[in-house]
């Protein structure tokens, strides 16, 4: 038997990551300054750092319950019921994963028959089309534009929500354009999901950092509770992407069959991160605020650069992405960023890699210093010439 052959089919044809794969070029290369990784670059707060050491040193080593911790459920329980106006039961209706991504695979796996559609806006996070296609499931995307800020709408789900049609994949703020949806937008997209009887899997990992108006959970709107699987954690707005933790929310038949499935791969999640985590929410929210309010600064500062500079660029509602278009330079976006990187070091992310439709664009992370990002928007500039 060849090597070949005892791959799995699906595996076998399943794209490598278009951000993974770009950034294997940028390693050993001096002096680059990424804009590329959506990771905070701000340390964890040092009192949740200071809750882990401390467990380690208290020997808090062990397994815990595959759910996660009683305690963390029960204090997410609170924040949720007192942020975001979300009644969840600790005991039966929230998950404990590693991390949001874990929580979508189970998600997925957990509601996906063979065949079954699910809905996804396009650009997208990469991993959403290859985490139903792994299940057995079909990603059916949807297209949006920068001519409506990449905003999917109620009509473009109405009109794909056909038979087959299971799930919809919705994510806001947004990776890669920072799209996000004010209350009255996802009132409208309830009253489709509702019509359809669709379940939805809401990725709100960005939701603390929303800048112009504030974030509403899309179960916390009449009648959704039990058509959404709600997914956060703490890599994001509490700088722990390290720590590798999420949950998942959801009516009880889900959340149970989600169980099963973590039971036979992940068993539970850290109990040192499960013990930061109890200690983000309880003191995290200060530090949460002050980098809220310098990835804003930063926000205005490369919208503003990149547009002067010829790169136009819409204002995104939130995370710490901008996603402009290099339609003029005529150039694809693997070629684009490059050349980029090769001529002037500046390591960005290629549009093509969020959907085959977004070779127009780029996606950059302003998660980087002020100083950073100043000397790249300058290297951009002698690079287009401007």
């Amino acid at each position: 038997m060849t090597l070949r052959m005892q791959i799995s089919k699906k595996v076998e044809q399943l794209a490598p990551s278009g951000i993974r794969a770009f950034f294997d070029l940028v390693l050993g290369m001096k002096d680059v300054i990424s804009l590329g990784v959506g990771e905070p670059d701000f340390v964890t707060p040092w009192p949740i750092r200071e809750k882990a050491i401390y467990s380690l040193e208290k020997g808090y080593t062990s397994y815990t319950s595959n759910k996660g911790m009683p305690e963390l459920r029960r204090q997410i329980t609170h924040f949720l019921k007192h942020h975001h106006h979300l009644d969840y039961d600790p005991e039966e209706e929230i998950l404990i994963t590693v991390g949001v991504s874990e929580g979508l695979d189970l998600a997925v796996r957990a509601i996906l028959n063979p065949g079954d559609k699910v809905l996804i806006p396009e650009p997208c996070y990469v991993s959403y089309g290859p985490v139903v296609e792994l299940a057995g499931g079909e990603a059916v995307y949807l297209k949006t534009d920068v001519s409506n800020g990449f905003k999917l709408t109620a009509k473009q789900i109405d009109q794909a929500a056909r038979k087959g049609v299971k799930a919809l994949m919705i994510n806001y703020p947004a990776n890669p354009t920072g799209t996000s949806y004010c209350k009255a937008e996802l009132q409208e997209i309830a009253k489709v999901v509702l019509k359809h009887d669709l379940l939805v899997l809401s990725d709100e990992i960005y939701d603390e950092l929303t800048y112009d108006f504030e974030h509403t959970a899309l179960p916390s709107l009449p009648g959704m509770k039990n058509h959404v699987i709600y997914l956060n954690g703490f890599s994001k707005a509490y700088a722990m992407t390290g720590f590798r933790l999420g949950y998942a929310c959801g009516p009880e038949k889900i959340i149970s069959a989600m169980t099963k499935i973590h039971q036979y791969t992940m068993l539970c999640a850290s109990i040192t991160a499960q013990i930061a985590a109890q200690e983000a929410l309880k003191t995290g929210f200060k530090d949460v605020q002050i980098m809220k309010r310098e990835y804003a600064r930063r926000r205005r500062f490369i919208v503003e650069g990149l547009n002067s500079i010829g790169l136009a660029c819409h204002n995104p509602e939130g995370a710490f992405y901008v996603f402009p278009s290099i339609t003029n330079t005529g150039q694809k976006s693997l070629d684009f960023a490059k050349n980029l990187l090769q001529k002037k070091k500046v390591a960005l992310v290629p549009g093509v890699a969020f959907g085959k439709s977004l070779d127009g664009h780029v996606r950059i992370s302003y998660a980087s210093s002020y100083e950073n990002l100043k000397e790249a928007l300058s290297r951009m500039a002698g690079f287009l010439g401007r």
